[in-house]
């Protein structure tokens, strides 16, 4: 089965008659329509967009056929749109996509196994890669995705190389001494 690429999220109703606002999340914002229906996350629900206009630079009042009322469109509020990876053109040398880093195993600069790319992450301050499996530490670590914290991905070697040590969310490294009382 191939990969699927989130390209965006529904982000709520506009108006009376079925159309919405979609997020998206392509580097051209407008080229979120262009690579065939979108499917929810689950893949029960398939969306053949059409953009009506810009909102936003990176937001769109849209509207799809499936989507026939304002009630839908209130219903679908933050559904995350996807394509399957081969609906998309090839990236360019010394290009990805992020959703290529999923799987990839994780080493340190001394090569050293640190764990497995589980996702790459944005909440706004910046790319951020999750990694799991991590020897010694419960859960998943988070390291910035800059070439300064992670500067080689092996595609062929199925490696992606870091050098910022990621931190043990359990045991904060600047606790306080216990006090003797």
């Amino acid at each position: 089965m191939s990969k699927r690429i989130c390209l965006g999220a529904i982000a709520g109703a506009h108006g009376v008659r079925g159309e919405f606002k979609v997020k998206s999340f392509t580097a051209r914002p407008e080229d979120i329509a262009v690579y065939g229906p979108l499917e929810s996350e689950k893949g029960d629900r398939h969306f053949t967009l059409a953009l009506v206009r810009p909102a936003k630079p990176t937001l769109f009042v849209a509207r799809a056929p499936e989507i026939k009322t304002r009630e839908e469109a209130e219903d679908l509020k933050g559904t995350k749109l996807f394509v399957s990876r081969d609906m998309l053109p090839p990236p360019d040398e010394d290009e990805f996509y992020y959703e290529d880093l999923v799987g990839l195993s994780v080493q340190t600069v001394e090569g050293k196994p640190y764990g497995k790319v589980k996702a790459v992450l944005n909440h706004g301050a910046g790319d951020i890669l999750e990694i799991s499996q991590i020897p010694d530490i419960k859960g998943t670590g988070l390291i910035p995705f800059t070439r300064q914290d992670v500067p080689t991905i092996d595609f062929a070697s199925g490696v992606v190389v870091v050098v910022a040590p990621l931190l043990d969310m359990d045991e904060p490294e600047d606790a306080p001494p216990e006090s003797k009382t």
